[in-house]
């Protein structure tokens, strides 16, 4: 059984290499000895007899190569079928895997990390050489000149008065003792060295890290303290170092923003976990509660991006990047499935993505038969990204994880809670509610749920088979890729982009990935589909919409499998929430997040138009924004009414793929998409973006209120009705097409996006209603404040559903006739199944008796939470403010 560790990819730091690791060259040999060239760690990291899969770690101990070139032979007939972040070819049994394009260079002292998928069994080679000479002979051990400083990190922030450290080694074994010496050689002498400003590094301890201190005195006025110290040996070259004092809150709105930070970063608080070094955030502080997530220590891609953007805002307040660096590595280290994650990416096929199964909006119809006489079209990205970036695995958030294996299914299977599971719940069309749903795993073995794990409750097939499966939530990662350009932004005026450069371009290449997200979902023609059978494969962009749809996701086998497979499918259906120009906007306009792709810039480009158009399609005569479109309707390609109103020949759909409740009810929806737009609107002045704000702006004001002592109310329910006119590339206002809001509430997170939409607006048009409006909501929020962050008790009648049957009105788990299995703690899974009864560890929460009460006759529980992602928002508010307007 393989840790863990060894099943994600850990891109940063690469300290974190796996223990079980075989090393091929071992360290650097003593100063008796010659020294390698090179040393190679090779971890198999699954092995399943006809195949497996390997990481690879080059680390350089010579001179400089560019591009570098590894070779190795099997010692048996093992093939590379695949290879990523290195192009691998292979003669008999030696093999090369030579440099990305990307990245071709390999210094003194650095790694490069790569790995592939190989048939026959892993074992292991023994032998490797760096471009043509063997690793284990790098000639006479290299004398200080041969050698480099290695300091970590390059870029430091102090608080004012406090003090802050950086470590120093050799890259490589010294022959004499080697001597170095840090002094500060430029900048403010507010910044000094309070401890290790000599340092000794000899052949015994040349790897091992050293410490040094710097300090502020805090005696600086105006501009926050920055200096160079600088680290040098004779016969080494010099190594710099920039630290800088972080900046602290210039205004009482970033001084507000920084109390909230601290009590979301607070471990005491509950915000988040920590594995080896790096945190999680859940999805609230509260355990018992039910959304879309259906527990409150799962985390989503959403609370990760939220977790980014909260990072992101203090480097800008702070001047302190690398807790917006460690939200990054988090995020690719847990929420991004890594190379074993998804094995079997190589098979993939990209003229026939994935078979058809129709979709129903009845949970009671599943499982759904497999079609494969339905045709699919082909996917156009696949081989550009896997050209791109040498590698065939997808780079993109799946939207849940458990993180504490409340459910107990562990990491793929494993049923442990060393690091956070990945796991799904919905899965059976538009009506399952979260009510209505059965958890489960996304790497099915079988080792829980029925005799074919929990597949044949979502699909009807002959055979099944070990497999994994994520699911993307595309508004997720536009938000990551939003902040990452905020980041840049506020960076780069600092002058201190390049502490976070390697993070924003990786949000450049989920940027690239993020473009599944435009296709219909079996890559179908767009425009007129109707009929799966009749409705034409797509080639080339025919399949794309250009905008954010509901999901994308892809998947495979396990390495078990005896054929191998993989598939992937973007969506048809668009719901307005989900557009975000601006992340269209840095990843067509802005060098730094432009994709590495041939096309992305250019898809981006496409879909910022469509989306600015999309919206203007689906605005109200009041204001508000209707819910979206389709490309297959009710998930089946199936005919819409006569007289659907079509965009670019997608159909309109009053709430697309979420009908329990309607995805169009809620108002945070439209908040979170149209504080995108004022956002874009300030930086770039776009008049579409602007059309579209003077006329909701308005709108959400008059259906605002906010009184004294932190008495607000913001609009909670809509109700459509009416449709917008069929769109020819000009708006016609939709005098047929009007929204009422039906109730009001205060959702704390909603209300500071409703505050921050507000200010971006205010900025770019001098708005003074619009202004106030959102200081009188900062104000409000401001007066519930307890010991955790801004909250307000909330009242949840819907809880009543814990125990509902499937036949009850509301409805409750389906689960067919004489289907049986258990939960990983042994809860019986049947059709007399409901929510709380597959899910009986909420018996022994804290808050149950209120809810237990509830279930009995008594009132609707009254709790109050504290959601991550409101906290952030509230937190991210006030700091906007401070940045717009003091």
């Amino acid at each position: 059984m393989h840790t863990p560790r060894t099943r994600r990819r850990w891109r940063r730091p690469l300290s974190l290499l796996a223990a079980t690791s075989l090393a091929a060259a071992l360290l650097p040999a003593s100063a008796a000895h010659a020294a390698p060239l090179c040393t190679v760690d090779y971890t198999v990291t699954n092995d399943w007899g006809s195949g497996f899969t390997a990481d690879v770690t080059l680390t350089n101990h010579g001179p400089e190569v560019s591009p570098w070139s590894l070779g190795w032979d099997f010692p048996g007939s093992q093939q590379v079928t695949n290879a990523w972040n290195a192009t691998a070819t292979q003669s008999g049994a030696s093999v090369t895997a030579t440099a990305p394009a990307w990245s071709p260079g390999l210094a003194t002292g650095q790694s490069a990390s790569f790995g592939f998928q190989g048939t026959g069994s892993g074992a292991a080679p023994t032998e490797f050489t760096l471009n043509g000479t063997s690793c284990e002979d790098g000639g006479e051990e290299p004398g200080p000149e041969d050698g480099e400083i290695v300091v970590s990190p390059a870029s430091v922030a102090v608080d004012p008065g406090g003090s802050a450290s950086f470590d120093v080694h050799l890259s490589a074994a010294p022959e004499d003792d080697v001597a170095v010496a840090v002094e500060r050689t430029s900048g403010s002498d507010t910044l000094s060295l309070t401890a290790g400003s000599a340092l000794t590094f000899t052949a015994d301890d040349w790897g091992e890290a050293q410490e040094v201190t710097v300090a502020s005195s805090g005696n600086g006025e105006g501009e926050p303290a920055q200096a160079v110290f600088t680290v040098a040996a004779e016969g080494y070259d010099p190594v710099t170092v920039t630290v800088r004092e972080r900046s602290g809150a210039t205004n009482a709105y970033e001084a507000e923003f920084l109390e909230q930070y601290e009590k979301i970063k607070d471990p005491a608080n509950g915000y988040f976990r920590e594995f080896d070094g790096l945190l999680v955030p859940y999805h609230s502080v509260e355990t018992l509660i039910v959304e879309a997530p259906d527990h409150g220590h799962a985390t989503t891609s959403e609370a990760y991006s939220y977790y980014l953007w909260l990072e992101a805002t203090y480097g800008r307040v702070t001047g302190d990047w690398e807790p917006f660096n460690a939200a990054w590595a988090s995020m690719e280290a847990f929420i991004i499935p890594g190379t074993a994650d998804q094995p079997t990416n190589a098979s993939y096929d990209p003229s026939s993505p994935a078979t058809y199964i129709a979709e129903s909006t009845d949970p009671a119809d599943y499982p759904m038969p497999l079609d494969q006489g339905v045709q699919v079209g082909q996917d156009p990205l696949a081989d550009e990204l896997s050209s791109t970036y040498g590698t065939d695995e997808v780079y993109g958030m799946h939207w849940l994880l458990d993180v504490d294996n409340t459910y107990g299914f562990g990491f793929c299977g494993d049923g442990t809670d060393d690091a956070p599971a990945y796991i799904n719940t919905f899965q059976r069309g538009s009506n399952e509610s979260v009510w209505e749903t059965v958890p489960h795993p996304s790497c099915e073995t079988f080792e829980h749920g029925g005799t074919n794990g929990y597949l044949d409750l979502f699909t009807d097939d002959s055979t099944y088979s070990e497999q994994w499966r994520y699911t993307n939530a595309p508004d997720a990662d536009a938000r990551a890729v939003q902040v990452a350009y905020q980041a840049h932004t506020w960076a780069s005026e600092q002058g201190n982009e390049g502490a976070i450069a390697d993070s924003v371009a990786d949000a450049a290449r989920m940027g690239d990935y993020l473009r599944y997200a435009m296709f219909d979902k079996y890559f179908k023609e767009v425009g007129d589909c109707v009929g799966p059978q009749a409705c034409a494969p797509g080639s080339g962009r025919e399949s794309a919409h250009y905008l954010m749809s509901w999901y994308y996701a892809w998947g495979g086998a396990l390495g078990s499998a005896q054929y191998p497979w993989a598939w992937r499918i973007g969506g048809s259906s668009a719901h307005q929430g989900y557009q975000n120009v601006m992340a269209a906007y840095a990843l067509s306009e802005v060098d730094a997040l432009t994709p590495e792709s041939p096309t992305g810039a250019d898809d981006w480009g496409t879909s910022l138009d469509r989306q600015l158009e999309f919206l203007q399609w689906l605005q109200s005569a009041d204001g508000g924004i209707a819910g979206g479109a389709t490309n297959s309707w009710e998930g089946d390609y199936g005919q819409p009414p006569a007289g659907t109103p079509t965009f670019y020949g997608m159909f309109y759909d009053e709430k697309p793929v979420w009908h329990d409740p309607p995805s169009n009810r809620w108002f945070g929806f439209q908040v979170w998409d149209m504080e995108r737009v004022a956002e874009y609107h300030r930086i770039t002045g776009d008049e579409r973006a602007g059309e579209i704000l003077d006329a909701w702006v308005p709108w959400a004001i008059a259906n605002t209120t906010v009184g004294a002592d932190g008495e607000f109310a913001i609009p909670a329910d809509m109700e459509w009705s009416g449709a917008p006119d069929t769109w020819t590339g000009t708006s016609t206002g939709n005098p047929g097409l009007r929204v009422e809001v039906v109730s009001h509430n205060q959702d704390v997170g909603i209300a500071a996006g409703l505050a921050k939409t507000l200010m971006h607006y205010a900025a770019a048009t001098g708005d003074a209603q619009a202004r106030e409006v959102a200081e009188g909501l900062l104000e409000a929020l401001l007066h519930h404040q307890d010991d955790l962050g801004v909250a307000v008790p909330e009242v949840r009648a819907d809880y009543q559903r814990f125990d509902d049957p499937y036949d009850s009105p509301d409805g409750g788990v389906y689960v067919p006739d004489g289907w049986t299995g258990t939960m990983p703690n042994g809860d019986v899974i049947d059709s007399d199944s409901t929510f709380a009864s597959i899910r009986s560890f909420y018996e022994d929460d804290p808050d149950w008796p209120e809810v237990q009460a509830y279930l009995d006759g008594g009132p609707a529980p009254e709790f109050t939470y504290h959601r991550f992602w409101a906290q952030v928002d509230v937190a991210t508010a006030l700091a906007v403010h401070g940045e717009l307007f003091g």
